[in-house]
């Protein structure tokens, strides 16, 4: 008599799954460290740029914008074709993209084709939602948590390579445009090694893409965020009509995106999931953290980097301030893949409490012991544990909150508003260095580094105030 198969046992992934697990596990590692060496390697050496491609600092603020109005119009529409069109064939040609701008930055010559390489590779903004696609239908969901923590991991990871990799290229080498090859190579190796290993998603809800839904978002998310990149800069005052123009404009273009976005049968976003809690609740805190994560980035670089002279600072050259990064950036990645497991015992709600009070007293402890530099680094660890269990938990209960036929759209929402929460955040550090810098002055009074700071507590205490709105999802896994 024939047996029967033995089956699985509950809740277990399919042994075809299982297979593919190392697979994908390796092609995310590869993926997110490229994106990370992507986003990092270029603030070490952007003062020897200065001089190289003959602009000014101020003229280098449209190497950050232009990446970032890139990503936020890239990521939509690239997470909306992975929901489509398959997830792996979407995240090739998102790496080809990404690589080809790497490879156009690496032969900039001028200042305008470093900006043109910028833009191309802004397409990173891609990967993360991709890769949840993937993670989503191919993984048990306990797996696709453990997943994304170590996916933040690699990103922060990457950063750190980047980072050290372009202060050391500063340090070592004349001429600071040798660093901009380093990105081609990492998108390259991640392009080579995942083309054969990731496999393909294999449920696709079908439809449509919404070109006009995708055309509105994109210029209005492009407008505002060029506001509030430009804001407070010389010509740009937030008071002048171009500013007011971007937006104004962006946020009435936005909310007719809106509205078309209700009536479309297929469309890019559907803005119908932010009538639930979890998804509400997610884009909230997730706009706080990165308020505050992204929005002290230069701010934080400029306060290590700023001599002593002037009563506050640390005085570091640019490949200490590289390594003085390291500490916080490490406890991101540790906190990020130790997320899942945390809130296995503790739950959701709480991990998200607790990551949003951990920033605020890693900023109280900045505000408190700024004048040396090892208590300023514990405080920077302290925030960044925070950071590291907001990254993951939200980009987890994100993708959770939505439908699994939307899953790379809820990663979508998710990037978008880490964009947007650092958009608000960098405008805010503007304009608040603005006016506490004199007339004259390069560097402003340390006011406003204490400002921030105050800031950013209050901000982090807002995102764990609204994290006590999450509720258990009740969507199926």
């Amino acid at each position: 008599m024939t047996q029967a198969p033995a089956q699985a046992p509950p809740g277990s992934a399919p042994p075809r799954l299982a297979a593919s697990g190392m697979a994908i596990l390796v092609s995310i590692v590869l993926v997110e460290m490229s994106s990370g060496i992507t986003q990092g390697f270029l603030a070490p050496v952007l003062r020897g740029l200065t001089d190289v491609l003959h602009v000014t600092a101020a003229e280098l603020n449209w190497i950050s914008i232009a990446n970032l109005m890139a990503s936020v119009a890239f990521t939509p529409v690239l997470s909306r074709l992975g929901d489509l069109h398959g997830h792996r064939r979407v995240l090739r040609w998102n790496l080809a993209v990404v690589l080809l701008g790497s490879v156009v930055v690496g032969m900039s010559g001028s200042f305008r084709t470093l900006l043109i390489g910028q833009i191309l590779q802004g397409a990173f903004a891609g990967f993360f939602p991709l890769l949840v696609g993937i993670l989503r239908n191919r993984t048990s969901e306990a797996e696709s948590r453990r997943s994304i923590g170590v996916m933040v991991a690699a990103l922060v990871g990457g950063l750190c390579v980047g980072m050290v990799a372009s202060g050391l290229v500063a340090h070592y080498v004349d001429t600071p445009t040798s660093a901009l090859w380093v990105p081609a190579a990492a998108v390259c190796v991640a392009l080579l090694v995942t083309w054969p290993l990731l496999p393909e998603t294999t449920e696709r809800p079908g439809g449509r893409l919404d070109a006009r839904g995708g055309v509105l978002l994109c210029v209005g998310l492009v407008a505002i965020m060029l506001g509030l990149g430009q804001g407070g800069l010389p010509g740009w005052e937030w008071t002048s009509p171009r500013t007011l123009a971007c937006l104004f404009g962006g946020i009435a273009v936005t909310a007719v995106w809106a509205l078309v976005e209700l009536r479309s049968p297929d469309p890019m976003i559907d803005v119908r999931l932010f009538r639930r809690r979890n998804v509400t609740v997610m884009a909230f805190v997730t706009t706080t953290f990165s308020f505050c994560m992204i929005g002290l980035q230069v701010a934080g670089a400029v306060f290590l980097g700023t001599p002593r002279e002037l009563g506050y600072g640390m005085g570091l050259a640019p490949l200490q301030i590289a390594f003085a990064t390291i500490p916080g950036l490490a406890v991101i990645a540790l906190a990020a893949v130790a997320a899942p497991r945390l809130s296995a015992r503790i739950g959701d709600r709480a991990t998200l409490v607790l990551g949003s009070l951990l920033m605020a007293t890693g900023y109280a402890l900045t505000l408190a012991f700024h004048t040396t530099l090892t208590p300023y680094l514990l405080s920077t660890v302290v925030a960044g544990l925070g950071t590291g269990l907001l990254q993951q938990s939200t980009r987890t209960l994100a993708v959770e909150a939505v439908p699994q036929d939307q899953a790379a759209v809820g990663s979508g929402i998710n990037e978008l508003l880490i964009n947007v929460g650092g958009s608000l955040g960098a405008a805010c550090v503007l304009a608040v260095t603005a006016a506490y810098t004199s007339a004259g002055s390069a560097l402003p009074a340390f006011g406003a580094y204490a400002t921030t700071w105050t800031v950013c507590v209050g901000v982090s205490l807002l995102g764990a105030l609204v994290s006590l709105l999450h509720r258990r999802s009740d969507l199926p896994a």
